[in-house]
């Protein structure tokens, strides 16, 4: 009798669809967590990421929450598995929020419940303040309407094209200082973010996943203001939890503050310790989310 193979309960698979942009069509990559069978009776959980980061940042929240989500982890166009334009135009919000409204209407679900880090909370903050928006509720983790000039300018510090690697462990070691600020880490996180950042190139070295143009993209986009996104959130009538690290360089403590006060019916949760952006890599931080949209 053939051995029987049993898939487990965390299993995922691998998918891909099509945005369109003035540039043509590109190939968006996702992982949809859980039991296919069940996905028609399960709400979907959309997770999307910081911008140089990629879907592989929700493994430890995707695993602990799709016994009960069915949940979407996209590669934003430019990074992981996605497609690399190889030019800096198509690297906007304009394209992000037409590609993940896309991936949407690719689930055939008319509803979702949006995690977004960083850029990926900008974009889910966009969506939600449209009309007629699919988003039922909303996470942010670690970014507001409102961002400084001067830690923008700082980010894009960190965006400068790199050289291949030599070995894993230099992309570690590269990855422990530009992402400083993410907590908790331990060493089996770096290890794992650091896998899942990278690839092998025909010559041995190691090479990042996201496209360079990203980083000119962004630094093109920096003017002499601070990023106000405030007549956006304004217009978001949905639930909203805001994660942010104490520490953190990106959502300020008066920001925050203020997207209590205003808004939509918001609930902010600050970790210690902590600064851009809390990787949702341990119990704590996951069951804050777990918690909060069973109570909404």
């Amino acid at each position: 009798m053939p051995h029987k193979v049993t898939q487990p309960a965390t299993a995922y698979s691998t998918k891909f669809h099509l945005g369109l942009g003035f540039h043509g069509f590109h190939r968006i990559h996702y992982i949809e967590w859980g039991k296919a069978s069940k996905f028609n009776t399960q709400e979907t959980l959309l997770c999307v990421h910081g911008i140089t980061r990629n879907a592989r940042d929700f493994d430890y929240l995707a695993k602990k929450m799709c016994k009960d989500y069915r949940v979407v982890c996209p590669d934003v166009v430019g990074r992981g598995d996605s497609d690399h334009l190889g030019t800096d135009e198509g690297y906007n919000y304009l394209q992000y929020n037409s590609d993940m409204n896309a991936l949407i209407a690719r689930l055939g679900v008319t509803e979702v419940n949006w995690i977004g880090t960083s850029m990926g909370g900008i974009i889910g903050m966009v969506l939600a303040s449209l009309p007629q928006s699919p988003i039922r509720r909303l996470v942010i983790n670690d970014i507001g309407p409102e961002v400084a000039r001067d830690t923008l300018l700082s980010l894009s510090e960190n965006m400068e094209p790199k050289e291949d690697f030599d070995t894993l462990e230099d992309v570690e070691a590269y990855f422990r200082v530009i992402y400083e600020e993410f907590a908790p880490m331990t060493d089996v996180d770096w290890k794992h973010l650091t896998k899942h950042s990278c690839r092998r190139t025909s010559k041995g070295k190691w090479r990042l996943k996201t496209d360079k143009c990203v980083g000119e993209a962004f630094r093109k986009s920096i003017t002499y203001l601070n990023v106000d996104m405030w007549e956006a959130w304004d217009q978001i009538s949905c639930p909203v939890l805001i994660l942010r690290g104490k520490d953190s360089s990106f959502l300020t403590e008066e920001v925050a503050q203020r997207m209590i006060s205003t808004g939509p019916e918001t609930t902010l949760v600050e970790f210690e310790n902590t600064g851009h952006t809390p990787t949702l890599r341990n119990d704590e931080q996951v069951n804050v989310i777990a918690d909060w949209l069973k109570s909404t």
